[in-house]
């Protein structure tokens, strides 16, 4: 599996040290959480701290645009260094579209789903995205339980997306994954953890990780 620690929850006066640390302790990305205060009522960060985590490090940025018509970003996150954009759904009429220029800038395209979304849309942009984030919280906010209704949520996307012929299209979850509900989200099909509260608060980040890890791992397969 994946565990992509979300900055989300790092103390940000000393964001570099925290990044190190965690990668040090583990990490197989870092998730990115960019919110605009209209899609999501919280205001996050932007394409600097993108390009300022690439100048220094060289791991996988999962970056995901919780900010209406995301299309309107991609071309400035994908300069700063996103290996991986996911946009949302819900947030242009015009998905496709988005996904598109993704892939035409040379990153990974994603596509999130919220917990009140069906998979319907899955069906018709299975060929555009290179990974599917489930949402297993309500986006804008950290520290949130995971909904239980998201995991059976995961389990549909999955044999939808075998059946399209695209079982290569990694899910991700984020929201509420800790070693509690880390092994739920695998069983229920998940390759990638986004983990945010569980790992920066914690005080050792390597037992953090390697207590969602070892949930997660039943005798070393998924």
């Amino acid at each position: 599996m994946i565990i992509a620690p979300s900055i989300l929850s790092a103390d940000f006066g000393r964001l570099a040290e925290e990044v190190e640390r965690v990668l040090a302790a583990g990490a197989d990305w870092i998730h990115v959480d960019v919110m605009d205060g209209q899609f999501v009522p919280n205001i996050t960060m932007g394409p600097l701290v993108v390009k300022a985590l690439r100048q220094r490090f060289t791991c996988p940025l999962d970056v995901h645009l919780m900010v209406e018509r995301p299309e309107r970003y991609v071309d400035a996150f994908a300069a700063a260094g996103a290996s991986t954009l996911t946009v949302h759904v819900e947030a242009t009429p015009h998905v496709h579209r988005a996904l598109q220029t993704i892939r035409q800038a040379g990153v990974r395209a994603g596509l999130a789903l919220n917990p009140g979304t069906g998979i319907d849309s899955v069906r018709e942009l299975a060929d555009d995205i290179d990974m599917l984030l489930v949402m297993t919280v309500n986006p804008g906010f950290g520290g949130q339980r995971l909904i239980p209704s998201t995991l059976g949520k995961v389990s549909r996307a999955r044999r939808l997306l075998n059946e399209l012929g695209r079982s290569d299209v990694a899910i991700e979850v984020d929201g509420g994954i800790t070693p509690a509900t880390a092994g739920k989200a695998v069983l229920a099909g998940a390759q990638v953890l986004v983990a945010g509260s569980a790992v920066f608060g914690q005080s050792d980040y390597a037992d953090a990780i390697r207590r969602i890890r070892s949930a997660g791992d039943f005798n070393g397969h998924i």
